[in-house]
């Protein structure tokens, strides 16, 4: 083997000695050292020192130092360039739990490689690199090229090692493997036929029509005829479609465009928990309505029986989960509703809840409950409870109402209807699957007219019979899961009711809800009267007011009279429904006396408002005078109270701020005056007569 040489510098560096010093140490020891020399660049001599002479680890630092230099120049020849091998950011462990078999198959071909790469020099290498390429199975041309990948693999795990330190031999089998397939790239799909994928797929009728991967293709081919675009495979377009749907998670925007917004809400929109825990009991409660999902035996006014569907309309309280003012019927309306609240306040609590959570139905969210139009707020009412609205003038602080078709708005009652279907309504002989099943599967075919002429359906009285006993015996004392999910001390409905806070706040006397349940109006006063019903209301106090519009109420079940208002909430009094004047001479005496009576009265009033008006100023102050000076000894007394006694709270009424109302209470008290004086002289002229016969 050829000896090597370096210079004396080198070798003093290798020794860990000055220059001086190994100069010294090979004079003492010449024959340990094989030295020569050569003539330098000035024609000095430059001493060379064989490595051989050099103890061993000065060997071996040379070794080391010329690796070095060997790795520097494999490093700087291979990893030129700005693209950098993608397996230099790829995590080894997961490309081997992914791609086992590849991975596999590569370090059995790095075996190859690497017994090519270290034959000696003198071998022929492009007869091995054919053997070898047969072996594996693969063509040379490829061979080689796995060759110069392993190459450039071992530059860049040693480039990486100077750096770290690290261990990455791992490359040089990664350099072997295929590049995994990017996902989402779709080299064969051009940004056109992409768009042209997507305008189709998410087309809003496309969707609804639940449109499939066939029929998008065959519109995509002819999209893409007429353009002259080329377009892929089927199987290209079907995964294209699956990425779309699963990787760019454009599942749920199909779904918006093929069920639409409202169902899109309901299914996959997000959703909040509500904190009931923090409420009052009777602080919130929610009202709906709900039909029944099997049929009863109804007995219309006329006396004709039918089978129908039965309504319930209820409110729950939101904290205790209690069903309250349960009402069945065979329609709502508004006044079905008023009489479910009022059961609330006057029978089943005793109070009146703070806030209401309502649907938004038109019999929940009319103007005469809310005190304000949906959209139109022009001639109001002047009545305080029509303008503040049935709700609050019952003394409820403020409604809410329910979005449209979003009906987790409010959970609690909804959810109450699913367990009444689930619990109460399959037990019912009648029962005929649920109204809003998406699937004919859900409803039960029944022959409810056979059953209605068999008398096999209950009769309203006693549905509601059993539903008032499922409803207070089991649901009423029955654990809630929504109680327990909200960590309540009490699991059942009326445990909770019972026990935890509760608002209260007395309801307003019975008189006023009764007024306040009246129909309301405004109307013109013509001089037949007010036209109402196909009838005409006249009395003599509406004689003022004709050619002007006033307020007016009605009981819908005595419709005989009305109660008349003015535009400012005064109140004017009663209008009695009057019969038509018949064609003279069959004009009946008394009905025409008491029009001509009427207006004579009517003539009379206005002739003295008349000469009221007409009447000078001096003239009224001497009235004025005249009559004060009539009026002696007039003193105020004012009588004390005994002091507050104990009152129970179940007689507790909150006086209602109405001024209608209190308008129609003093109407009535000065006529239970007038009636009360008018009475007393009766009794005492009775007795002054009595006692005459009795002198007689």
């Amino acid at each position: 083997m050829e000896e090597i040489f370096v210079s004396l510098e080198e070798a003093a560096i290798l020794e860990e000695l000055t220059y001086k010093g190994m100069s010294s140490k090979i004079q003492r020891n010449l024959e340990e050292f094989i030295v020569k020399t050569k003539s330098g660049d000035r024609g000095k001599d430059k001493v060379f020192v064989a490595l051989s002479s050099l103890s061993k680890k000065a060997r071996r630092k040379y070794k080391q130092a010329l690796s070095v230099d060997v790795k520097d120049v494999l490093i700087e020849s291979n990893t030129k360039g700005e693209n950098v091998p993608w397996y230099i950011t790829m995590d080894s462990n997961w490309y081997i739990e992914n791609y086992t078999k590849e991975y596999y198959k590569a370090v059995e071909l790095s075996r190859y490689v690497k017994d090519f790469l270290d034959c000696p020099k003198r071998t022929n290498r492009s007869d091995l690199s054919n053997e070898m390429a047969k072996a594996f199975k693969i063509s040379k041309r490829s061979f080689q090229r796995y060759v110069k990948d392993y190459v450039e693999a071992s530059a860049w795990a040693m480039k990486m090692q100077k750096y770290d330190f690290g261990n990455y031999e791992f490359f040089k089998i990664l350099s072997l493997c295929r590049k995994p397939r990017e996902k989402g790239s779709f080299p064969s799909l051009s940004e056109r036929v992409k768009a042209y994928i997507e305008n189709i797929w998410f087309n809003k009728d496309f969707a609804a029509n639940m449109g499939t991967v066939e029929m998008l293709y065959s519109k995509l081919s002819e999209i893409a005829n007429e353009q002259g675009v080329a377009y892929p495979s089927y199987q290209t377009v079907y995964r294209y479609i699956n990425y779309l749907m699963e990787e760019k998670r454009g599942k749920n925007a199909h779904y918006m465009a093929s069920k639409g917004l409202r169902e899109y809400k309901n299914k996959v929109m997000v959703k909040g928990s509500r904190d009931t825990g923090s409420l009052k009991v009777m602080q919130v409660l929610q009202g709906d309505e709900h039909t029944f999902d099997c049929w009863v035996a109804y007995k219309h006014p006329n006396g004709k029986v039918t089978a129908i569907r039965p309504t319930l309309v209820a409110w729950i309280d939101t904290r205790s989960r209690l069903v309250l003012g349960d009402v069945i019927c065979k329609k709502a309306n508004s006044d079905i509703l008023k009489q479910s609240l009022l059961k609330v306040i006057y029978g089943d609590v005793g109070g009146v809840p703070e806030y209401l959570l309502i649907d938004n139905g038109k019999d929940y969210t009319a103007k005469e409950m809310t005190g304000r139009h949906r959209n139109d707020k022009r001639d109001e009412l002047s009545f305080d409870s029509e303008t503040v609205g049935f709700y609050k003038s019952l003394g409820i602080k403020a409604d809410k109402r329910s979005l449209p078709y979003e009906p987790w708005s409010k959970a609690q009652i909804e959810r109450f209807f699913g367990r009444v279907c689930s619990d109460f309504t399959k037990w019912m002989q009648s029962y005929t699957g649920t109204l809003t099943g998406s699937k004919t599967a859900s409803k039960v075919k029944k022959n409810t007219q056979k059953m209605l002429e068999n008398e096999t359906l209950m009769s309203m009285q006693e549905f509601y019979e059993h539903w008032s006993k499922w409803l207070r015996e089991r649901y009423y004392n029955s654990e809630h899961s929504g109680l327990k999910k909200q960590k309540e001390r009490y699991k059942t409905p009326l445990e909770v009711f019972k026990n935890e806070e509760r608002y209260y706040k007395a309801p307003p006397p019975r008189s006023y809800a009764t007024m306040i349940m009246m129909k309301a109006e405004r109307v013109h006063v013509y001089n037949v009267g007010i036209r109402k019903f196909g009838q005409e209301y006249r009395s003599q106090e509406l004689t003022s007011y004709i050619g002007d519009k006033v307020d007016i109420r009605w009981d819908i079940q005595d419709i005989t009279k009305i109660y008349v208002y003015t535009t400012n909430g005064k109140f004017i009094g009663e209008a009695l429904s009057q019969e038509l004047l018949q064609i003279a001479p069959k004009v009946s005496q008394k009905a025409l006396e008491e029009h001509l009576m009427m207006q004579n009265r009517q003539i009379k009033e206005d002739k003295d408002r008349l000469r009221e008006y007409n009447t000078p100023f001096e003239e009224r102050i001497a009235r004025y005078n005249e009559a004060l000076s009539e009026t002696v000894g007039v003193v105020d007394i004012v009588k004390k109270g005994k002091g507050a006694k104990q009152v129970n709270q179940d007689k507790v009424i909150s006086l209602p701020n109405d001024k209608q109302y209190s308008d129609e209470v003093k109407s009535k008290k000065i006529k239970r005056q007038e009636n009360t004086s008018s009475d007393f002289f009766n009794k005492k002229a009775e007795s002054v007569l009595s006692k005459l016969r009795t002198l007689g």
